[in-house]
């Protein structure tokens, strides 16, 4: 197992979820041979530099880490904006490459980036963690199988409160909070319904800084089924409120909160095991918030398994979410 272990390197510190993908990564020695981690703004190196998950880690340039001997994969950790022109450098040296969300605000771009991937024959696997959690994978079988009937309602909240500085941060983007945080359940809501027939956005600001820090966007699909995506960075415990609750002709499910995930299904009649009216859905107990994500990207890479999230899916999600943040595509 050793021998055949995947060699990956990190680029970028900048983006939130930066430091734990390296820790996932680390926390599998035998799929995972960090060769380095490259930063090249010395604001984060000073930030985030020091932290235990890059400790006896070699720093590097872009340069020294794409040509690395037997290098096979990067995972994609910078600040917002330079996530896919970062991405779309390693895809042209030929890397499998996890990106962190989300895939930019140029479409066109991203677009650049999966059309190179697949002539290059290699991965793109998004950071979309929600993917791998065990409510949401059950959700996604339940909705599938048709557990739940004729979906006619989907409604998903994902929400925080921030301060000042992140508002900052957040105005560099036209989406603002909803740009960072609705692609998250547009993923699962794609994968569940596939791409939506309209979406109606409804960009919000509730304070003079004019940062998009109330977004909604109504998703509409054929056979009378609507589906409302929220996001704030405004709303006190709104981590704890994060949900999706989706609603079928022969049953409803409930998840809440989102991390670590409770559910609960109600069904109109008994059927496959599961009783009629509100039952709690026994879940297994969440491992890493990343573990499955980067074992998955370790099964992808060897050639053990197809990409359950092809790089077709990339491209609905990233069209779905700038329609849903209020870009003019």
């Amino acid at each position: 197992m050793m021998e055949n272990r995947i060699k990956i390197g990190q680029i970028g510190i900048g983006h939130n979820h930066a430091s734990e993908k390296m820790k996932a990564l680390r926390r599998f020695p035998e799929l995972f041979e960090v060769v380095g981690v490259v930063e090249s703004d010395p604001v984060w190196r000073e930030k985030r530099g020091h932290m235990e998950e890059y400790e006896g880690l070699a720093w590097m340039s872009e340069e020294e880490l794409l040509s690395t001997p037997g290098l096979q994969a990067v995972a994609v950790e910078t600040d917002g904006h330079e996530l896919v022109p970062t991405a779309l450098r390693c895809v042209e040296a030929g890397m499998h490459i996890h990106l962190d969300k989300p895939g930019g605000e140029d479409l066109l771009l991203f677009k650049r980036l999966l059309d190179e991937a697949g002539r290059k024959n290699v991965t793109v696997q998004l950071g979309y963690m929600y993917r791998y959690n065990a409510a949401v994978r059950f959700a996604d079988k339940a909705v599938k199988e048709g557990l739940l009937g004729h979906i006619f309602e989907i409604d998903a909240v994902m929400s925080r409160h921030d301060g000042d500085e992140y508002r900052q941060w957040l105005k560099g983007f036209q989406g603002g909070g909803m740009y960072i945080f609705a692609g998250h359940l547009i993923d699962l809501i794609v994968s569940m319904l596939g791409k939506p027939e309209k979406i109606t956005p409804f960009p919000r600001c509730t304070r003079p800084d004019m940062v998009v820090d109330n977004g909604l966007a109504v998703m509409e699909y054929k056979n009378g089924c609507t589906v409302t995506v929220r996001t704030a960075v405004t709303e006190v415990e709104g981590y704890v409120r994060r949900n999706m609750v989706i609603c079928g002709d022969k049953g409803t499910l409930v998840i809440q909160p989102l991390e670590p995930p409770e559910a609960k299904l109600a069904l109109l009649e008994d059927r496959d095991g599961w009783v009629k009216g509100y039952q709690d859905v026994p879940l297994p107990p969440p491992e890493g918030r990343y573990d499955e994500h980067m074992k998955e990207f370790a099964r992808i890479v060897r050639g053990e398994m197809e990409n359950p999230y092809p790089l077709n899916h990339e491209w609905i999600v990233q069209q779905c979410l700038l329609e849903a943040c209020g870009y003019g595509l």
